[in-house]
This record gives structure tokens, sequence and C-alpha cells, in this order.
């Protein structure tokens, strides 16, 4: 017995899969299922929870470490060879803590100064452990965000980040762009 969803399960589900290779742990959870595209080799582990008023997309390699957190009324998309560890939240909306609006979701939304935006992972994209991302942004090529970082602006291709709000490290070796042409 496997600890992963069959193809036929999770297509039954409304998940739209496009690929081969996806494995999903019957540990996390998926609300929405409708709104989640999944292509080639994807692995979400344990505890992970998917809830996406807007479109969530997974594309080629993408690994989703356990206890993770997306959601989003707007859309989260996972490019090639990206991924999150353990605990990275991908927040697609935040409520406005200003105090100007209301806050919370039993409210109407007539009173709430939310804020949506689509994230989007491109290429090669990482985000160490128990970090964090607001709506409205887009990490470059091959970005990797360090462990317990707030994610607050876009970033640049090619760099490490790091920090509370996130700031530049480094810059980031290339070597993987040559790797990925003999995986292919």
């Amino acid at each position: 017995m496997s600890n992963f969803y069959s193809l036929k399960s999770l297509t039954k589900m409304g998940v739209k899969v496009l690929g081969d290779n996806v494995k999903i742990s019957k540990l996390a959870r998926i609300y929405n299922p409708k709104k989640l595209t999944i292509y080639n080799n994807v692995r979400i582990d344990d505890f992970t929870i998917l809830s996406g008023r807007g479109n969530i997309i997974l594309k080629n390699y993408i690994h989703i470490g356990p206890f993770c957190f997306l959601t989003s009324y707007s859309n989260i998309i996972m490019n090639n060879y990206s991924g999150l560890s353990s605990g990275v939240k991908l927040f697609g909306s935040s409520d406005d803590y200003s105090g100007n609006y209301m806050t919370n979701p039993t409210v109407p939304s007539k009173y709430l100064g939310t804020k949506y935006g689509d994230i989007i992972l491109n290429n090669h994209s990482i985000i160490g452990s128990n970090s964090m991302v607001l709506p409205n942004i887009t990490l470059g090529e091959g970005t990797a965000i360090g462990s317990f970082s707030l994610v607050n602006k876009d970033t640049n291709e090619w760099y490490i980040y790091g920090g509370t709000p996130i700031k530049v490290i480094k810059e980031r070796s290339k070597k993987c762009k040559k790797i990925e042409k003999y995986l292919k």
C-alpha cells in the first residue's frame, strides 16, 4: 500500500495531472482540487496544505517539503526545478494590518483592505525552511531564499537572499543549469 495518492485518485478528485511520476502524500490536504494543475516529477510531502481559490500550477521537477502551506485568491506558479523546504508559507493574499480596515475572514470583504497578487517562482528558485512569501511576488530565475526569511519584494535572477525582510547575501552559481541539460 502506497503512502501517495494514485494518479487515478488525484484525477477523480479533480486535480489536473498533465504528467507522470506525481507523488502527493495521502497526509497532505488539497482544498479546491480543480484549481490544482500538476506536471511531471512532482512530490508533495506530509502535512502540506494546498488551498487555492486561484490556480496553483506545479510544473516539472517540483518538491514541496512537509508542513508547507500554499493559499491564494490569485495564482501560485512554481516553475521547473523550484522547491519549498519544510514549513514554507506562500500567501497570495493578506489582510491590511494598519488599522485602516477590518481583518479576518469572518468580516465581509467590503470592510477589508486585503492585498492580492500572484506568487511566481521561476526556474531553479528555492525557498528555505520556515520562510514566508507575501502576495504579488516574483522570484527571479535561480533565486535562493535562506531559512526563516520574509519575502516581501521581487528578487533578481541568480542571487541568494535571506533575512526578515529579505536582503541580498551574494550571487548564486548557475552550474545547475548545465546539469539540467543532462537530465533532459
